[in-house]
């Protein structure tokens, strides 16, 4: 066959020169094979033994499979990084390319981040935790789930808010169960013309009377201020959280029927009218 001893310019065949690159190349690319292949499988074996370790440590399932899989992804860059280089490729402008297409989906996806940030920062300090009833982002309801970029709340009347992190760890955070005790106040006018002492004492004795209450902590009747129209008390008692709506319920309605026992009334707001007499028309 004729093309088989064509002479090149340098005197050889041109099956000659092809052998050497044919040589060079293949090597070339059955290393990057075999980089691929055993950074793949190291890549599968890193991500599964930090999921496996995080999952030991009752880490976040979320947070484990999220760690594992960027673990997993930036073996298998550094990997296809390495193939490049062994074909010539110029790595440190391919970086580069990288950096700037990170950053321009960086910029387009700032909100996104930014609740992915503060969903990480939510489930690393871990201000609040599923089952817990808080005020945050002008939700008040119970805690059904905290993923990465958003939290789930249940509300009290059976509603399904689904907040971003963003707003949550950007604003302050009221964990209402986050103690086991709570204090439960209930305030009430008296009419002046009530007496303070009988008044303290009839006061004192409801918050005395309230069953479940914290044995550590007495129950306080504090006189507040003299109102517009009333004289303000606060009467205070201790209970566990899981009491709290049913004791201040209780509270309020044995404080009324101790007031109307006691004939202590509850003065509605009053407002005195002054009308003065119009001047008489002198005459002329």
């Amino acid at each position: 066959m004729q093309w088989l001893v064509m002479q090149s310019e340098g005197g050889t065949t041109w099956l000659e020169d092809l052998v050497p690159q044919l040589t060079t190349y293949g090597t070339r690319i059955i290393g990057a094979l075999l980089i691929l292949l055993v950074g793949l499988w190291v890549g599968r074996r890193l991500g599964n033994m930090l999921g496996r370790s995080l999952e030991r440590r009752s880490f976040d399932p979320t947070l484990s499979k999220f760690f594992s899989n960027c673990v997993r992804y930036l073996i298998l860059t550094l990997i296809i990084l390495m193939c490049l280089g062994l074909f010539g490729a110029d790595v440190t402008s391919f970086a580069a390319i990288l950096a700037a297409m990170g950053f321009a989906v960086g910029l387009a996806l700032q909100g996104t981040l930014s609740n992915f940030s503060a969903g990480v920062m939510l489930l690393a300090f871990r201000p609040f935790k599923v089952g817990d009833v808080v005020n945050m982002a002008g939700v008040v309801g119970k805690v059904d789930e905290i993923q990465l970029f958003t939290t789930t709340v249940d509300t009290f009347d059976n509603r399904r808010i689904i907040i971003p992190n963003g707003s949550i760890f950007g604003s302050t955070i009221e964990n209402i169960t986050y103690h086991p005790v709570r204090r439960v106040d209930v305030g009430v006018g008296c009419e002046y013309s009530a007496d303070i002492d009988q008044t303290r004492a009839v006061l004192e004795r409801v918050a005395a009377g309230i069953p479940g209450q914290v044995e550590d902590r007495a129950p306080q009747v504090v006189l507040q201020e003299l109102g517009t129209s009333s004289v303000d008390w606060q009467v205070r008692v201790w209970v566990p959280a899981g009491d709290f709506w049913p004791t201040r319920e209780a509270l309020v309605r044995a404080i009324k029927l101790a007031l109307d026992e006691a004939r202590i009334g509850i003065p509605f707001p009053q407002m005195d009218v002054h009308l003065d007499s119009p001047p008489v028309a002198q005459a002329v």
